[in-house]
């Protein structure tokens, strides 16, 4: 009956089924397109919120000098130069490139520490800068400002430089020359300082206490502040080393003798300590036989000493005189005092310098070996005397 049926009239069942497989089909359809106009939503809300915030951002930057109070000028952090007017500065002694560099802000001669040190280190002179007075000009490039800190042509002042060893009659001649004045005003003024401002320690005797050092100084100074300034680093380098008071002259006597019989500061602790064992007798009659201080005393070179000069008993006669000498011989530097005052161990009681030219110094407790250390001295000037006569026949 239903295959008849069928035959008849059809079946509904292939019709039905169709109609199923197109609805799903449509369904999928718009769930992609959900699916997809989802995606584009996406996309759309982040590219919104990217431009938003591009555009938050553009206006942060617009207003924010607003909020900020930013000057209608650029911050300056260096001057363009070259600078105008006149404006002195002072560099301390042991002042380093941000020091200087913040005396010159102070006085408006560079704009900022930063550019100034920038061109400090920039410039390997630069350490070669010295304490004094500069005349500068205000408003100038840092690099102008280290080169004119370089230039002695800015020096507002002077420097005066005593090496170690000059006797107190040298020194008074560099100071009139330095100083432009004649030289008896630096005699008079030195006479008058050393009768009322020398300390008790030297006993009115101002040899000596005229420190080995370079001075600055004003071009107006008088000399007997200068003087004074030269007593007064003797005093300090005396009291930072705690030296007793009452051993200020003989540290500065030995340190003097130190300077002049040796040329080679590595032997001036050896020598402080012949000093202090032919004081306490090593050499028999405590005599210290230094050439350099009847050298001072007759103001001659020791080599023009005469056979009867040495005979005679004088006070800077050690050959003859026992004990130290009256006063300093020179003006003393720092070296040679810390040798005075920290001599090495040993029972040295004879020295001589062998060879002046590399100043090969041998020391020894024992005279027969120093005679022979004596010889190769002569044998050193015998060789020179050779090289002249040489060097005459070429």
């Amino acid at each position: 009956m239903t295959d008849l049926f069928d035959e008849q009239f059809g079946t509904e069942e292939t019709p039905a089924a169709e109609t199923s497989t197109g609805q799903r089909r449509a369904s999928r359809e718009r769930a992609a397109k959900r699916r997809a106009q989802r995606r584009r939503n996406a996309i759309t809300f982040v590219v919104m919120v990217a431009s938003i915030a591009l555009l938050l951002g553009g206006a942060f930057v617009l207003i924010r000098p607003l909020f900020q109070g930013s000057p209608e000028e650029p911050e300056v952090t260096d001057f363009p130069g070259p600078g105008s007017g006149e404006v002195e500065v002072v560099v301390n002694t042991g002042d380093t490139g941000t020091d200087i560099g913040r005396t010159l802000v102070e006085a408006n001669v560079v704009a900022t520490v930063g550019a100034f040190t920038e061109a400090y280190n920039n410039n390997p002179q630069a350490v070669q800068i010295q304490a004094g007075t500069y005349t500068m000009r205000e408003e100038m490039a840092s690099v102008d400002a280290v080169q004119a800190l370089l230039d002695p042509g800015s020096r507002a002042d002077l420097t005066v430089t005593i090496p170690e060893g000059w006797r107190a009659t040298q020194i008074y001649e560099r100071v009139a020359a330095r100083l432009e004045v004649p030289l008896e005003d630096v005699e008079v003024a030195a006479e008058e300082f050393a009768a009322a401002e020398l300390p008790d320690a030297a006993e009115g005797e101002i040899e000596g206490w005229l420190f080995a050092s370079t001075y600055t100084v004003e071009t107006d100074t008088e000399p007997a502040e200068l003087l004074q300034q030269m007593v007064d680093l003797t005093v300090r380098q005396l009291e930072e080393r705690e030296v007793p008071e009452d051993e200020w002259q003989d540290t500065l006597i030995i340190a003097s003798i130190l300077e002049l019989e040796v040329n080679n500061p590595e032997h001036w602790g050896q020598v402080a300590r012949v000093v202090e064992n032919r004081l306490a007798g090593c050499s028999g009659d405590g005599t210290l036989g230094m050439d350099t201080t009847y050298a001072y005393g007759l103001n001659k070179p020791a080599w023009e000493i005469t056979r009867s000069e040495w005979q005679e008993d004088h006070p800077y006669n050690t050959r003859r005189v026992a004990g130290l000498p009256p006063t300093p011989i020179g003006a003393p530097g720092e070296p040679a005092i810390d040798a005075v005052l920290n001599p090495p161990e040993g029972d040295w009681c004879y020295f001589v310098t062998v060879n002046p030219n590399t100043g090969e110094t041998r020391f020894t407790d024992d005279i027969d070996e120093h005679r022979q250390n004596q010889e190769l001295y002569r044998e050193w000037l015998a060789q020179q005397d050779g090289d002249e006569d040489e060097d005459g026949e070429d």
